[in-house]
């Protein structure tokens, strides 16, 4: 039996009632077609199993179609959820994805972001880990780039996704002063040039808006790895007995909190509350399962997706998009006792 021959483009048009051109607008996502032409065209292509060569649009478009993604590590926990939404989005537009780690090293991304151009990739997403001017010259001889989780000052231009992390730390912190707590004590990821980030200065903010003062002392940077976080975490609850509350920024430095309390024999809620920024999934397998603000992963990955291709027009209009962020309550956080025994 002969092989059925493959439908053309032209076999399309033809079915549909319409020119070639329209055709390609619909697939290539250029140029306006009316609703109800679209529907006819993708119906007669449905009918006749039309698959557009990606081969052949990416040679005349110079383009391969795709789209670069660079996290920082693709086994973190968020990051992985952040991988899941760009990928949901871009198979609903019928994109596909190219991710790449760099492991928070301004070189290495910068090399990624080369080999993606090299690629001729329709667009990039990223949480950067360079800084403005690296990202200012990559924009140049990119298409298209959207920040996603993390935002560089001086480039209103890049379309950035965020999670609203300050309004998020600002609820853990009231509701940890509403149980009685005024000892409460901030381990945060140390920051670029030694600023603080958006979520120590929602931590000190609302604490000096609700009346408790800040005891520098209480609050310790740590770089982003387990042994970096688990020695700020020994040095605060060893050095500072009367902490009665903690604060992680990040899920690394809630699980070194949950360690340290463990191994210093510490009960909590009872002699020390812990809650973390980031709600992963071991956080409910902790006894008692942790206290959390749950940040968007998923939600920030499909959005910053969808900002590249589907709508271009709204790229870096009216500041970076910022998605709510939710306080899941659990059994780690607890009323102000007497203290530690």
């Amino acid at each position: 039996m002969a092989d059925r021959r493959s439908a053309t483009i032209k076999d399309v048009a033809a079915a549909a009632g319409v020119g070639i051109a329209t055709v390609s607008r619909v697939f290539s996502g250029t140029g306006a077609v009316a609703e109800a032409t679209r529907e006819r065209v993708l119906a007669a292509a449905r009918e006749l199993d039309y698959r557009p060569s990606a081969l052949g649009r990416g040679l005349k478009l110079r383009r391969s179609g795709g789209i670069g993604l660079i996290v920082p590590d693709v086994t973190d926990p968020f990051c992985a959820e952040l991988v899941a939404g760009v990928l949901a989005c871009a198979r609903t537009l019928g994109g596909h994805v190219v991710v790449d780690a760099a492991h928070g090293d301004p070189e290495r991304e910068a090399e990624i972001v080369d080999r993606f151009v090299e690629q001729r990739v329709d667009g990039i997403i990223a949480r950067p880990a360079g800084d403005a001017a690296d990202w200012r010259a990559a924009a140049r001889v990119c298409s298209s780039v959207v920040f996603a989780d993390r935002v560089l000052p001086g480039l209103a231009e890049i379309p950035t996704v965020l999670a609203d992390d300050a309004g998020g730390v600002r609820s853990l912190v009231e509701y940890l002063v509403g149980l009685g707590h005024r000892r409460i004590a901030f381990l945060g990821a140390a920051a670029p040039g030694g600023e603080p980030g958006v979520r120590e200065r929602a931590f000190r903010d609302t604490l000096d808006r609700l009346g408790v003062p800040v005891e520098e002392d209480l609050v310790v940077a740590a770089r982003p790895a387990r042994d970096a976080a688990y020695a700020a975490a020994a040095g605060l609850l060893q050095r500072r007995a009367d902490v009665t509350a903690v604060v992680a920024a990040e899920h690394l430095l809630g699980e070194a909190a949950v360690l340290v309390a463990r191994e210093l024999d510490l009960r909590v809620p009872a002699d020390v509350s812990i809650a973390m920024v980031d709600d992963v999934p071991w956080a409910e397998l902790c006894d008692p399962p942790l206290t959390a603000v749950a940040r968007p992963g998923h939600d920030i990955g499909y959005r910053a997706c969808e900002l590249l291709l589907r709508e271009p027009a709204r790229r870096g209009r009216g500041g970076p998009v910022r998605l709510p962020t939710e306080l899941v309550v659990r059994g780690s956080c607890g009323a102000l006792r007497s203290g530690r025994r």
